[in-house]
């Protein structure tokens, strides 16, 4: 369709008044889009603090009161004193690492809050053998700090070793907070969760933890009914983020992996059976983890994107994976029956609706699979397989044959470069658009865009009005309209909205159609 016809006489005067129209809806205020798709609700939704404790650098414990004139030195201090509804607030600069602080107990209509001071930079937690610890808090939200050179973990949040007391540890919120450099080289996580329930990570900068192919940005031992979501987790030594330990209901999504080690994604794990949360069951047969799923991140390099290991029910869907080394994904079984506990094979996991642009000529094979796992149960359905340096090599061969996939055909992402410069927006009339099998794994995509019914494959649904692919907000503007008018002078297929056939193929209809998708926003 590189040569489609339009009407000579009538198209100057129609792209002048196509043209006025747009300025004059480009100026106005932008379509609003993706709202109710990219809303996180949290238990502290509409509530605020009743009273502050104020720490800063020049505190003292012994003579503070906690007042903005007479602030505590620590954190710990602080919240060893805080009631239901207290913020503490951390004053920007430089605190040693190493705090506990043990059984802090907010409640529902009246949490505690602990993160940096409102239009301050980031307090800074240098050190220590954990950053910071919490055992056993409830209701309690931790926002705005920047954790960096623990030898141990960043933060770590724990049960205090009630591994049989569920919800000792729970109603938890993770936000803005920035960990990096964590560890000494060996199994050191930036974020060390255990016996969690009820828990949000959002909004995370966390990078370079662990060493020597161990430690992970985000590690979870026995943790239910949590979401980690809008994280940017980059250069991890083993995992961005793993669930093990008996973890359960848990979702990953829109977040960007980049670089991060063995298994970027690691669904599972190798657990010590004293460690699992809940105890592990001498009558029913046991998981490493069930009910986890990864919807709509972009995960760019590893040795492997996703890894199944002694999963049940879990899935992958909407993804965008751009460049593994060597798997795509893996599917394994580390710990195995016996001692008296029977542990389900990994199996009955989904890859779906995942848009993988790979080097064929980095990856050793396409999906790993090892001993004692039922890879006859996994589903794949609808996943874009392109080789961009080979695409007849694109084929991927799978434990079992996959239903709807596009093999071979260019996505045509905005720019497939690494990140952080990379847009990984898939061509609004390219192979991967309307593609997915439905329902999406998410209500909306990595933008916060709501899915279309059928989805597009990837972690992006495709927006036709955003005819430049922008990346930055607002995604839809000026440049849009002019991107269409070029785009219809050069005769281009995607000028064609309306999709007709009979010539004129382009014409004002064209226009028109244009501009109501732009009036209705990207889904």
């Amino acid at each position: 369709m590189g040569n489609l016809a339009r009407h000579p006489a009538t198209r100057p005067r129609r792209v002048a008044l196509f043209f006025g129209v747009a300025v004059a809806l480009a100026c106005a205020a932008g379509p609003a889009f993706g709202q109710a798709c990219s809303s996180i609700p949290t238990f502290e939704a509409g509530l605020a603090p009743t009273r502050q404790l104020h720490v800063a650098t020049t505190g003292s414990n012994a003579t503070g009161t906690g007042s903005a004139a007479q602030p505590y030195a620590t954190i710990a201090f602080a919240a060893a004193r805080a009631t239901p509804g207290t913020a503490v607030v951390v004053h920007a600069g430089t605190y040693a690492g190493g705090g506990f602080i043990n059984a802090l107990a907010g409640t529902a209509e009246a949490p505690i809050w602990i993160g940096g001071a409102p239009g301050e930079p980031r307090p800074v937690l240098n050190g220590g053998s954990n950053g910071l610890q919490f055992s056993r808090a409830r209701y309690v939200i931790i926002h705005d700090l920047e954790v960096q050179g623990a030898t141990g973990n960043g933060l770590n949040l724990d049960d205090g070793g009630e591994v049989g007391n569920p919800g000792v540890a729970s109603f938890l919120v993770l936000r803005n907070l920035s960990v990096h450099d964590i560890g000494t080289g060996g199994n050191n996580d930036a974020l060390k969760l255990s016996g969690l329930y009820d828990f949000r990570v959002l909004d995370c900068a966390l990078a370079r933890a662990g060493g020597a192919a161990s430690g992970s940005l985000i590690d979870m031992v026995g943790c239910h009914r949590g979401l980690i979501a809008r994280c940017d987790l980059r250069e991890a030594s083993a995992n961005a983020v793993q669930a093990k330990g008996g973890t359960s209901d848990v979702e990953v999504r829109w977040c960007a992996m980049t670089e991060c080690g063995q298994r970027a994604v690691n669904i599972g794990g190798s657990t010590g059976l004293e460690f699992f949360r809940p105890p592990l069951s001498t009558t029913q047969p046991n998981a490493e983890t069930r009910n986890i799923r990864v919807v709509s991140n972009v995960i760019h390099g590893a040795t492997a994107a996703v890894a199944f290991v002694g999963a049940v029910d879990c899935i992958a869907a909407n993804n965008t994976i751009i460049t593994p080394h060597n798997w795509v994904l893996r599917i394994l079984q580390e710990t195995t029956s016996g001692g008296g506990y029977t542990f389900l094979p990994c199996g009955n996991n989904r890859f779906e609706n995942n848009l993988v642009y790979f080097d064929r000529s980095d990856l050793s094979t396409y999906v790993n699979v090892g001993a004692n796992t039922a890879p006859a149960t996994f589903t794949f359905a609808h996943n874009l397989w392109y080789a961009y340096d080979n695409p007849a090599q694109s084929a991927p061969n799978l434990p079992v044959p996959e239903t709807g996939a596009v093999i071979g055909q260019d996505p045509g992402l905005a720019d497939p470069v690494p990140p952080p410069a990379g847009n990984y927006r898939i061509n609004p009339r390219g192979p991967a658009a309307g593609a997915g099998r439905a329902p999406a794994g998410a209500a909306g995509d990595l933008g916060g865009r709501c899915y279309r019914t059928p989805p597009s494959i990837g972690a992006h649904e495709a927006c036709y009005p955003n005819c430049d692919q922008s990346a930055a907000p607002p995604a839809l503007n000026i440049a849009d309209f002019s991107c269409f008018l070029q785009r219809f002078a050069g005769a281009e297929a995607y000028a064609n909205c309306d999709r007709s056939a009979t010539p004129p193929v382009l014409n004002i209809h064209d226009f028109s159609c244009f501009l109501t998708q732009y009036a209705a926003g990207c889904p």
